[in-house]
């Protein structure tokens, strides 16, 4: 199948492990030309290094806009557009009822969760997209559909990405496209305390398809997302859960 995203422009944040890095790397394969962001300059540099020539890289904090304003202003002189937007950084500094969390953990789940995405959307859309067109990827979670005893606050703010995705969806269209995707349990350096010492076996065994997700099981759906092949598709959201949700009863 051909993608179409051969010679496309990519902005990819949270890109230098995880689920990001994965997701830079399978555009590249594709071959696009990729950007990825991280906080840390080593780990993007050694990400972009393993992935190859096609992808770059600029750190920053995806929370901060002179960052984003930076990361953006990178990838427009080196690419000379953004055809393509991941807002996949995320962060989850509170664990616990939503009733207890405290307000500055609170705040920084809400800024890199949900107000991040809307900040490089909208830079984006002013410096490319509304004049190119475009896709946008949001990386939600499963959790977005179901209440949890220690990661409410987390879930709260993926589900409102579900709905901006929906929205802007709607603003952009029909330039621009935008979509989400719901990943369930993936092994990332992210969610180890929810697989590490044998406790991953035991989610997995209560999914249907018997196993966690991986990295490039997201990917995959981000490049079908990001390409022409989703060309009548726009503010849907693809759950990739290896068919947890549907036994989420038994699952710990």
């Amino acid at each position: 199948m051909d993608t179409g995203l051969d010679g496309k422009a990519a902005l990819v944040t949270g890109g230098s492990r995880g689920i990001g890095k994965a997701i830079a790397a399978a555009f590249v394969a594709e071959g696009a030309r990729v950007m990825i962001t991280g906080r840390g300059a080593e780990g993007c540099e050694a990400a972009a290094a393993s992935i190859g020539p096609a992808c770059a890289w600029i750190a920053g904090n995806v929370n901060r806009p002179d960052d984003a304003e930076a990361a953006i202003a990178a990838a427009m002189s080196r690419f000379s557009a953004i055809d393509i937007l991941v807002n996949n950084a995320a962060t989850n500094p509170y664990a616990g009822p939503v009733i207890d969390a405290d307000l500055p953990r609170w705040d920084k789940t809400m800024a890199v969760n949900l107000t991040a995405p809307l900040v490089w959307s909208q830079l984006a859309w002013r410096h490319s997209m509304r004049e190119r067109g475009g896709a946008i990827v949001n990386i939600s979670s499963v959790g977005a559909f179901k209440t949890s005893d220690q990661y409410g606050v987390y879930s709260l703010t993926k589900d409102a990405l579900i709905h901006l995705t929906r929205q802007l969806a709607v603003e952009l269209a029909p330039g621009v496209r935008v979509n989400a995707i719901a990943p369930g349990l993936v092994r990332t350096e992210m969610a180890r305390t929810l697989w590490e010492g044998g406790r991953g076996e035991i989610i997995a065994d209560s999914y249907p398809l018997k196993r966690l997700g991986e990295p490039a099981d997201l990917a995959n759906a981000a490049v079908f997302l990001a390409s022409e092949a989703s060309s009548w598709m726009t503010g849907q959201t693809l759950v990739i859960d290896g068919g947890g949700l549907l036994t989420d009863g038994r699952n710990p």
